[in-house]
């Protein structure tokens, strides 16, 4: 499998993290920029390193953490598909229903 994509919803969580670290630190905004594109690249090269969380949700998704952070994604017509980035410290089955309202 080669490459990755964004879902528009992950897109805005990616550039909100962006905002909120550059509020206080620009330089630390764009670290962790690169530090969740780098794992995205990795969960392509390797999309099984994930984890389903049955506990948290019955969509067919999985979690990879980086630190603070949540990249829950798919694979999709051969393409790894992040369809969210968030805090693991969130109420994930909340934050997930309100993505599919």
């Amino acid at each position: 499998m080669s490459g990755y994509v964004l879902t528009p919803e992950a897109d805005e969580d990616l550039s909100g993290i962006w905002e909120y670290i550059a509020q206080d630190d620009i330089e630390a905004a764009d670290r962790w920029d690169a530090k969740l594109r780098d794992a995205f690249k990795l969960l392509a090269g390797n999309p099984g390193l994930g984890h389903a969380r049955k506990d948290l949700t019955d969509f067919p998704i999985l979690f990879w953490p980086v630190g603070d952070y949540l990249i829950l994604y798919r694979v999709r017509n051969k393409r790894l598909e992040v369809v969210a980035i968030t805090q693991g410290a969130r109420d994930i089955p909340s934050f997930l229903r309100e993505r599919t309202e």
